[in-house]
């Protein structure tokens, strides 16, 4: 009996920069949805990639002196290093520079072209040029781009359009009809309230002020639009041909499921349906959303200075540790946050507390009093049948999370039949027992308990943490590692040996740790902008500033800026302000606490090296060596001045 197909994919990276570890989660993400639908039963085919063509590429390359092909080259061989780093188990890694993707694309285009669905005509917009994408007036937000919140150009240029608004209706009835394909719900809604119900424009596909794109067939003054070509790579990956379909596309099209995070909801939801309608080809079956992951409070950005990397990440705390941080961190419909310090509390609480102690004296108890022989379970009694009970449950119950990709709950799951594991050696207390000749039988109807129990947790654990899952499995003397084998309770069979205890995760000591990342952490210094000259103002403009009189509370020094000290300012109101300022040379903080200060109060919050500093305090610069900051503390606090 042939296997069921299984297609996923996640959205291809772009290859502007190396991808730090707020975009490494999705292929995690989406690798464990693989690895446990293979356990399954399915015949998986699990596609990413990059994503290479574009403006952005072309004055990145530009800037750096090399040809476009040279730089999307290094950043590819980077961001397939990451999905290698992290034991990623994709069957194929496309990219959009590959000659038979630009091949599937040309076609396709003309077959748009050949249906009358493309018209040339004259495009006047905002731009976004990271995000590489247009927007109407009523797309941006306090003037900016909605999806990065960057500063947009007005652009005008001949392009080419494709007919997207003669989709509308079917796509409407498409998402109507279907109600699970736009997941979860409130991503729904956004693209229904937010592009669709407005009315949806025809769309910009091609782009004729840069070169480093696909070029447009039967004109190649335009290339076509980097968001188009990029979408097509979910069926050109599998061959697709408009006309002479390959077997894989028809074994493995329509995908099960684009995993995606939501700020490309748009491109996915309403720009790829009505393109695939427009071929005639079915539309996925599912676009998943899913959150980000922030550092802190923030995105992740080099010049927040809050950037983590996935290999850094990796050859410190070990690749299934920093898989199982960012499986069990992200929220199903929030966003989650990654910083060192919790990652290092989730090591120790989870991986070394929780399931590396577990194993480790489980296995070490059954060596010590039977000299690693596996005994058969003779001796059971009522408290044993929770134990089973909880571990019979979990795969049900993990397998229905699985299918709603509520990842981080799943997990929640597994390790709460280890927390169960653990009660239950404090319940029977094997080390008594040991100690009566007569309560031997029972000793090794608990060990055994645990044993298989613990083996549970392994097979349980394989999607997320696949080399933990082998250590695991290894450690108790089992090969037997089916999701089927977790139909019954009682697989591991009496006779045979465990191993060796070895811990699985050696508990961290926090201080130590984080003063060994910080030392390895390049060190960020904000630079002040030269200014030449005066620029005059109008009056109007000097009336717009709130200087207000505020006293230090608390100072401290930021980590990773030499420069920068932060203050935090009782400025006249319940809520403390925080300031980071450039002063450090000249004051420490003792010099600078009990002090009152002006504060330009109204300007726009700004991070600086991962603190988010909300004013500027008045100084002067008495020499280039010599700065000196104005204090007034004959005012009180929340004074305005004029």
């Amino acid at each position: 009996m042939s296997k069921k197909p299984y297609y996923i994919t996640t959205a291809i990276a772009y290859t502007s920069r190396k991808p730090h570890i707020g975009n490494s989660y999705e292929i995690v993400l989406s690798d464990a949805l693989a690895r446990f639908k293979r356990m399954q039963g399915y015949d998986v085919f699990f596609q990413t990639g990059t994503d290479e063509h574009g403006q952005k590429i072309e004055e990145y390359a530009a800037a750096a002196g090399i040809s476009p092909k040279e730089y999307v080259d290094k950043v590819a061989g980077e961001i397939k290093d990451i999905c290698d780093c992290l034991n990623t188990t994709y069957d194929k890694f496309i990219r959009t520079t590959d000659a038979e993707h630009e091949a599937s694309v040309q076609k396709i285009f003309k077959k748009l072209i050949d249906k009358g669905d493309v018209y040339k005509s004259e495009y006047e917009g905002w731009y976004c040029v990271p995000c590489e994408s247009f927007f109407t007036d009523s797309q941006l937000v306090d003037g900016k781009c909605p999806d990065c919140g960057r500063e947009v150009r007005k652009e005008k240029e001949e392009a080419y359009f494709f007919k997207m608004s003669k989709y509308q209706k079917q796509l409407e009835e498409y998402i109507e009809s279907n109600p699970n394909f736009i997941y979860p719900e409130s991503r729904k809604k956004e693209m229904i309230n937010n592009f669709i119900k407005p009315g949806l424009q025809d769309l910009c596909i091609s782009r004729s002020t840069f070169k480093w794109g696909i070029p447009f067939p039967g004109d190649e003054k335009h290339v076509i639009y980097v968001w188009v070509d990029a979408l097509l790579n979910y069926i050109t990956g599998l061959g697709y041909d408009p006309d002479n379909q390959s077997e894989m596309y028809k074994k493995y099209w329509p995908a099960d499921v684009h995993i995606i995070g939501k700020d490309i909801l748009r491109f996915h939801t309403i720009y790829w349906p009505i393109m695939l309608m427009a071929l005639g080809e079915p539309l996925p079956k599912q676009v998943f959303g899913h959150p980000w992951l922030l550092s802190g409070n923030d995105k992740m950005s080099k010049s927040r200075g809050n950037v983590i990397y996935a290999d850094d990440l990796c050859d410190r705390f070990g690749i299934d540790a920093v898989r199982y941080y960012l499986l069990s961190e992200m929220p199903h419909a929030q966003d989650g946050t990654i910083t060192y310090e919790t990652i290092i509390e989730r090591f120790n609480s989870d991986l070394a507390n929780t399931l590396g102690n577990l194993v480790n004296r489980t296995v070490a108890m059954n060596n010590k009093y039977f000299g690693g022989v596996i005994q058969a379970p003779a001796a059971t009694e009522d408290i044993d049948n929770e134990l089973k009970n909880l571990a019979l449950s979990t795969l049900p119950e993990v397998a229905k999370l699985l299918d709603t990709y509520k990842v981080s709950d799943a997990i929640s799951k597994v390790m709460d039949l280890a927390k169960r594991c653990n009660k239950y050696i404090d319940e029977t207390m094997p080390w008594a027992l040991a100690k009566d000749e007569e309560k031997k039988e029972r000793l090794g109807t608990v060990l055994y308990n645990l044993l298989e129990g613990i083996r549970f947790i392994a097979v349980l654990l394989k999607p997320f943490m696949p080399d933990t899952s082998d250590k695991i499995l290894e450690q108790i003397g089992t090969d037997i590692n089916t999701l089927e084998s977790l139909e019954n309770f009682g697989a591991i069979k009496a006779g045979d040996n465990v191993g060796t205890a070895t811990p699985l995760f050696s508990r961290l000591d926090v201080e130590k740790t984080l003063e060994e990342i910080e030392a390895s952490l390049p060190k960020i210094e904000e630079e002040e902008p030269e200014i030449e000259g005066l620029a005059e103002i109008v009056y109007d403009d000097f009336a717009k500033v709130e200087l207000r009189v505020c006293e230090v509370v608390d100072c401290k020094p930021i980590k990773r800026a030499k420069k920068l000290l932060e203050l935090t300012l009782n400025d006249g109101t319940k809520t403390p302000r925080t300031v980071a300022s450039g002063i450090a040379k000249w004051y420490s903080p003792e010099d600078l606490i009990g002090k009152k200060v002006i504060v330009v109060a109204n300007l726009a919050p700004r991070t600086l090296c991962g603190v988010e500093s909300h004013g500027m305090i008045l100084a002067g610069e008495i020499t280039e060596d010599d700065v000196k900051v104005a204090f007034v503390d004959g005012l009180p606090a929340g004074t305005q001045l004029s």
